[in-house]
Formats: structure tokens, C-alpha cells, sequence
């Protein structure tokens, strides 16, 4: 099988046979979407199984980075199963690391992508639970986005993609049936975000709310919105690009 992609969609149905193929090609493709693969240095904050890891190198990036504290040691195979998936692709420019965002030291090196997918409120979920009302919450986020910028190459692109604190079911409350799992209390909404990026030197915002999964297409059209996301989810995809050094102020 020559084509890359294809081998990693048979990867993943082989290892993860409960997965609709469809469905996560639509979520990677909405996830990296007008951003450059081919050729770039991808670090993946919080990278859970390695599914958009092995995605990108798939995709043609020269080099993967995939921090998940879950490596560590044996909890969960997590290293394992990286290994593994590598060994199967035949790729080893993705490199698993145990470490937190915090302790990660790129050692000078600078990424062209960065993702947090479902991760940025994982980076200090305490801070991030008053983010919105707490200037000590902020001043934690504005020193880990400032380490963000300095890791992050010019023009490269910063892909967040999360679920907001707003949705019908937090406000009720009760459970969302769709998504039973999230505190909603530890999110925060993409224009709290989008501020505190701009001042640790990212640009040009671009916000999609994202519908689900099993609609794709025409899923998207109809409840890739804002009003529809706050009935659904709530989740949305920002992303943002790194500008130059020297072309912004402290303040923005």
C-alpha cells in the first residue's frame, strides 16, 4: 500500500475496529484543515492515543512530537502502543514524550504546528476553572502561552480545539446526553481564549463551531454554528498564527 494515509486509516481500523473510518477522516480533515502538513514540525499537546500524531506524519510532516503524561512508565501501555503504531507505519519521525506541557523543554527547537485538541484546559485545569473572572488564573495561561510563542516557529499555525463553558445542558443543568462526561465549569469560552493568545504574540483568529461527526458534510452546514453548537456540544475549532518576533507589543 503506497499511499500513506490510506495505510493509516487501515492502521487504525485494524487497532481500533469499533472506529468509523468515515467519521474520523472527516474529524482530521476538519481538524487540520488549511493548515500545512507536508513538510512541517508538529508538536501535539496531550495526544491521548497517537490517532492525530500519526495522522500528521501520515500527512507528510517531517517530524511528530507527542506530549501525553500517560507515557509514563506502564500506565496504559500508552508508550507501547506508540511504539507499535510506528513499527506498523514503518514511520518513526513521531516521537512520544511523557512529559507535561509545563516540563517539556524543545531544547530550542521550534514547531511549525502546534495542536491542543480537547487539551488547553487540561494545561492548569484550576487556573482554567476562573480564568474568566481570576487575574492570577490569567497570569498562569499568559506564562504557558508565552512558552507556547517561544516554541512556535514564525507564521506557524496554533490549532485549539475544545469545547466551550457555554451549553444549554451546564445552564439547566443536567446531563448532555451527547457529550455525559464534560465539566463544563473547567472550559472556558474561544473569545477568552483568542484574547489571552493575542497577547502572547498569536494572530489572525479563525473560528469554526464544529458539528458532529456522524453528519459530516451536511452536518456541518446545518449545525456548524454557534446557537446550534450551544443545543449540541459546544465545541469549536480556533485556530491562530504565530507572528513574527517584534512585529506586536506586550499588550497586543
Amino acid at each position: 500500500m503506497d499511499d500513506p494515509l490510506a495505510r493509516y486509516f487501515s492502521l487504525v481500523e485494524a487497532e481500533w475496529p469499533q472506529t468509523n473510518i468515515a467519521n474520523l477522516r472527516f474529524s482530521l480533515e476538519t481538524l487540520f484543515e488549511g493548515v500545512t502538513l507536508g513538510g512541517s514540525r508538529v508538536l501535539d499537546v496531550g495526544a491521548g492515543d497517537g490517532r492525530q500524531s500519526f495522522y500528521a506524519a501520515s500527512a507528510g510532516a517531517v517530524r511528530v512530537v507527542a506530549l501525553e503524561p500517560e507515557a509514563a512508565g506502564s500506565s496504559g501501555g500508552v508508550r507501547a502502543k506508540f511504539e507499535s503504531i510506528a513499527n506498523r507505519l514503518g514511520d518513526e519521525s513521531v516521537e512520544v514524550r511523557s512529559d507535561t506541557f509545563q516540563d517539556y523543554e524543545p531544547g530550542g527547537e521550534r514547531f511549525d504546528v502546534i495542536l491542543l485538541n480537547a487539551a488547553v484546559n487540561h494545561l492548569d485545569e484550576e487556573a482554567c476553572t476562573s480564568l474568566h473572572r481570576d487575574s492570577g488564573a490569567r497570569d498562569t495561561y499568559r506564562q504557558l502561552f508565552a512558552k507556547l510563542a517561544d516554541m512556535s516557529a514564525d507564521g506557524s499555525k496554533l490549532v485549539v480545539a475544545d469545547c466551550a463553558r457555554r451549553n444549554l445542558f451546564a445552564q439547566l443543568p443536567v446531563r448532555n446526553p451527547l457529550a455525559p462526561t464534560i465539566e463544563w465549569e473547567k472550559h472556558q469560552q474561544p473569545r477568552l481564549w483568542c484574547e489571552l493568545l493575542t497577547e502572547a504574540g498569536f494572530a489572525d483568529p479563525h473560528l469554526r463551531w464544529t458539528s458532529l461527526n456522524t453528519l459530516r458534510t451536511p452536518g456541518r452546514v446545518l449545525t456548524g454554528n454557534r446557537v446550534a453548537a450551544w443545543f449540541l456540544r459546544s465545541t469549536f475549532r480556533l485556530t491562530m498564527t504565530r507572528r513574527a518576533a517584534g512585529t506586536f507589543s506586550a499588550g497586543g
